[in-house]
Order: structure tokens, then sequence, then C-alpha cells
């Protein structure tokens, strides 16, 4: 049964895209790129496309392709299309992220939040949570069954700190780094860093415990996106930082979307 197929698989952000080359069952090289630098996304992936191979059993290679920032993934995949003479794949529009959701009717999700969920409930096989620490912050349910339930959405880190800097007439902008050691902030710089980085700690702490009060259970807590790493590198509430975690699921989805084909037409 075909099971996987050779891609170039594109995790489209709001401010950056991660791009990785997977081969044989597993990504071979990551890359990741501001969006404000399309041309270099576009050369990456037209230098990687002529060294992906198709798959032994002969499936084509693709290049897939999730995104929560329409504008950029629409002008990469019309230059794209150019480039290669294929068009990429969009999750969530020409392929289906194949994981169960209790949801309210009508609602639409982002993509890389039910891609995150697919790749850890592949990973862990039982009740877990996941913080997107990017541009916002997800911290969302999957359930021992791999249900998705949702979670919570507030700002990243960097958006906490442009708002406090725009909105008031005093505060500096900065940029985001873990804010030094010791409880004080004992210069505005630090005080800001202080709030933002202990508050986003805090918030993913309680909701945690929220979601497993509710469901009777600890989960396992698996945390990826570009702040991860400096937010919970010494969270002992996390087990998990994986940095790649949308674009597994990009292929994990891939997987189990040409699995349920092959096995449609042996019907």
């Amino acid at each position: 049964m075909q099971t996987a197929m050779n891609m170039i698989a594109m995790n489209v952000g709001n401010s950056r895209t991660q791009l990785g080359r997977f081969v044989d069952g597993s990504f071979t090289d990551i890359v990741t790129l501001g969006n404000n630098d399309l041309p270099g996304i576009i050369d990456q992936v037209v230098t990687w496309w002529p060294y992906l191979p198709d798959a032994p059993d002969g499936a084509a290679k693709a290049v897939l392709m999730a995104s929560v920032n329409d504008t950029v993934a629409t002008r990469l995949g019309s230059t794209l299309s150019d480039q290669l003479s294929e068009a990429p794949y969009r999750l969530g529009k020409d392929l289906p992220v194949p994981i169960p959701q209790d949801l309210a009717p009508e609602t639409i999700t982002g993509v890389d939040r039910l891609l995150n969920a697919t790749a850890a409930w592949k990973t862990v096989e039982q009740a877990c949570v996941v913080i997107d620490a990017g541009t916002c912050i997800t911290v969302d349910f999957i359930d021992g069954t791999g249900t998705f339930h949702g979670g919570a959405i507030a700002p990243g880190a960097r958006m906490q700190l442009d708002s406090m800097h725009r909105e008031t007439d005093a505060l500096p902008e900065i940029e985001f780094t873990k804010p030094s050691d010791g409880p004080f902030g004992r210069s505005t710089t630090q005080a800001m860093l202080h709030g933002v980085y202990h508050g986003i700690r805090g918030m993913t702490r309680q909701l945690v415990e929220l979601y497993a009060s509710t469901y009777g259970a600890y989960p396992k807590v698996i945390a990826t996106g570009g702040d991860a790493e400096c937010i919970f590198s010494d969270e002992e509430l996390i087990e998990q930082i994986v940095p790649d975690l949308t674009l597994q699921g990009i292929a994990e989805s891939a997987r189990q979307v040409l699995a349920a084909d092959e096995e449609a037409g042996e019907l």
C-alpha cells in the first residue's frame, strides 16, 4: 500500500515560512525564512525540486503547502506553479487534514492548528496539548481518541511588545528575548520582557491545568513555534519541543490521504 510520497512541505505563517524536504519517510532538510524574503523562499524550493526523487513505489513527488497567510501563499503558489510547472497542493483546500474535530458548527480553524494536532497525536497517541508559540499563542487540546477540541488563542510575544510600544507614549520598541534572571525587571525593557515572558508561561500552565481538570487526566504537552525554545526550554510542564511539528503534520496528513485513497481503490 502506498503510504508516503517524497515532497517539499511548506508552512506559511504570518511572518515566517518553514520549508522541509521530505524523502523516504523523514525530513532531510528544514529551513525557515521571513515572509519578506519571498525570492529566497522560492529559490529554496526551486533548488530542492530537481533533487527530490519519486518514491520507490512510483508515487509522484509534490509540493505541499499549509498557510495561515493567504496573501503570501497565493503569491508563492502562483510563482512556484510557473517555476516548477507543478502547482503546490494546499492543505485544507486541495487536501484535507484528516483529524476528527469537536467544534462549534461553522467554525473555521487555522490549518496549522489542525496539522499540529495531527502530528502530536501521531507522536504520542494519547491525550495531549499543543502549544504553538509564534505570532499568536495557541493552546489546543486533543483527547485520547485523537479528536481535536480547539483551545485558546492569544497574542504572541512580539505582538504584545509591539502593542505596548504603539499604544503608549513612553514604552520603547524592543525585540523579544528571554528576560534577565531574577524576579524583578529593573529597567523598562526588562519589565516589559518579564511581563510578556512570564505572562505566556503562566497562561499556558493555567490552560493546561484547566484542560486536565475538565478531561479528568493530565495530557502530554508539546510545544512548537518560533518562540517555543526561548519561552519553554526550562519549563517542566513541556515534555517535548518540536520545531517542525507543522511540517510533520503535513507529511502525516499526506500519508493518511494516500492510504485512504489506496484502500478505496482496493474495495
